[in-house]
């Protein structure tokens, strides 16, 4: 009974924190669409389990409309290995996802504090903004683009970054991890 407990409240928490500070990007018709996805310390030369699952949750979130421009933005430095996460993302997304479409990279972010930062001048032009990670950690950056740009905080949709049973075993540590991440970002907030 408590397994089952657990499972459902990391399955609520992360679907409630995929919906948080998003708008629902209603009135956008024939706009245009960028889809960050953070990157993940990545060690090895290839993209690593969570960057892949990242990138595939980017991917899905893309607009199928062909009346809407998109771009998939994937942000991270070299961080756990010689090279930029970005860079690892991106090769997964062409050459394993096959995705053709319009793909820019960041390459230089340490954290997700610079990842916000950085992909600012991406986003100065684009109608609506998704930003795909794991939920809590997408949560985290909607902030942190809340907290530098109020005005392109105010274009972020909804990303599909949360699906149900997906990763539901990891669901509520993911959680606890969000909850201590978030409670993290008060205190710094009341902070400064």
């Amino acid at each position: 009974m408590a397994a089952v407990a657990a499972l459902a409240w990391g399955e609520w928490m992360n679907r409630r924190w995929s919906r948080a500070l998003v708008g629902d990007g209603e009135g956008a018709a024939g706009a245009t669409e960028a889809v960050v996805v953070l990157g993940y310390r990545n060690p090895g030369p290839t993209a690593n389990l969570v960057n892949r699952w990242r990138v595939r949750a980017g991917v899905r979130s893309l607009t199928p409309d062909r009346a809407v421009t998109t771009c998939l933005i994937l942000s991270g430095g070299a961080v756990g290995g010689d090279t930029a996460e970005a860079r690892l993302m991106a090769t997964y997304a062409t050459s394993v996802l096959a995705h053709d479409g319009r793909v820019l990279i960041e390459d230089r972010s340490t954290t997700t504090w610079e990842n916000v930062q950085n992909v600012i001048p991406l986003l100065e032009n684009v109608d609506r903004i998704k930003i795909a990670s794991q939920p809590a950690h997408a949560l985290k950056a909607r902030v942190y683009l809340r907290r530098s740009r109020p005005d392109l905080a105010e274009r972020l949709v909804r990303a599909d970054d949360y699906r149900p049973g997906e990763w539901a075993a990891a669901k509520p540590l993911l959680a606890l991890y969000g909850l201590w991440t978030l409670r993290c970002l008060r205190r710094d907030t009341r902070r400064g």
